[in-house]
């Protein structure tokens, strides 16, 4: 395993990081989940990454993780979408901040989280009062670090400002998406302003919610126990299966082939050639794609590479941003 800073901090993460988005919790059983926990840590991974929105399964991984070292690994999670139907049950409030922080501390049955992420921006709470509460749980030692997820460029740069204004502790991550067909991040700036600002990105659904594995081929049925094939998880992945897509999924599928890898691990290390890009956090079902997903630290990228991809890439229209 190899590992990377993150932003500007002092903490160190696993280039491939393991979360939980989709799978653990709710479509992926909580014995075959801790196996692939299990798996990850033996292997050197050691972010991990969920959120209070991911239907149990901040839970799960923290049964599975209790087996460690608490200070032998990073353990992340996150808060903004609705936890209850009352007006204060959402968003980056200090009263949710605050309350939220409690109840993922319960549920992952630790005393912190190293990184507490906040999951969308607010635009009805003040940043500043959003950024001094995750400050005062940074000073009562309850997280040890804050990141954001899908922010702007603009949005973390006004935390930067606001953050040395008030002589906060800055904000070291952000969460985008990120992968060979998802890169607005590229478009929009938000690569260039992490860079400037410090902020570490730890990049989620680098392999294109299983598209980039080449499961799902141009003409052909959806393959059974996918996720496509999975009411529980197919909404997200459909935007993916388009015939533009998969044709260009062949082609990269060819690429892969050349270089004697797998797709997958072609699409991990083309996301880690961003020196910017501190993790790229992997989902799994079964603890053999973990073991397959991190052999992709193996591969070097030429420029000749990169550029075939692109070639390849180009074929495909844009997909919207998340936010």
């Amino acid at each position: 395993m190899k590992y990377r800073r993150l932003g500007n901090s002092g903490l160190k993460v696993s280039e491939i990081g393991l979360g939980s988005w989709l799978t653990y919790g709710s479509a992926t059983a909580e014995e075959t989940a801790k196996a692939c926990i299990h798996k990850a840590y033996e292997l050197g991974i050691n972010f991990f990454d969920t959120s209070n929105s991911y239907a149990g399964a901040e839970k799960v991984m923290g049964n599975a993780l209790k087996s460690y070292p608490r200070s032998s690994y990073v353990l992340a999670t996150k808060l903004f979408f609705p936890q209850g139907s009352g007006p204060n049950d959402r968003g980056l409030s200090r009263k949710h901040i605050m309350e939220q922080c409690e109840a993922s501390l319960k549920r992952l049955g630790t005393d912190y989280i190293d990184l507490y992420q906040c999951h969308r921006f607010d635009a009805d709470t003040p940043m500043e009062e959003t950024l001094r509460a995750l400050d005062d749980l940074k000073v009562q030692g309850k997280i040890l670090y804050s990141g954001v997820s899908e922010w702007s460029a603009s949005q973390i740069a006004e935390a930067t400002s606001i953050s040395k204004r008030l002589q906060l502790r800055p904000l070291i991550s952000n969460q985008p998406i990120y992968n060979m067909f998802e890169r607005y991040i590229e478009k929009e700036d938000v690569i260039t302003k992490c860079q400037q600002d410090g902020v570490g990105l730890v990049v989620f659904s680098p392999l294109a919610q299983g598209v980039l594995t080449g499961k799902y081929k141009p003409g052909q049925e959806i393959p059974q126990n996918s996720r496509a094939a999975n009411e529980q998880t197919n909404g997200v992945i459909n935007s993916y299966l388009r015939e533009d897509v998969l044709n260009c999924v062949a082609k990269l599928t060819d690429v892969a082939n050349n270089m004697e890898c797998t797709l997958s691990q072609l699409a991990l290390a083309w996301v880690l050639r961003q020196p910017v890009v501190s993790s790229a956090i992997i989902g799994s079902s079964r603890p053999s794609q973990i073991e397959e997903n991190v052999k992709a630290l193996e591969l070097d990228l030429t420029p000749e590479v990169v550029a075939t991809i692109d070639t390849i890439l180009s074929e495909v229209s844009d997909f919207a941003p998340m936010r």
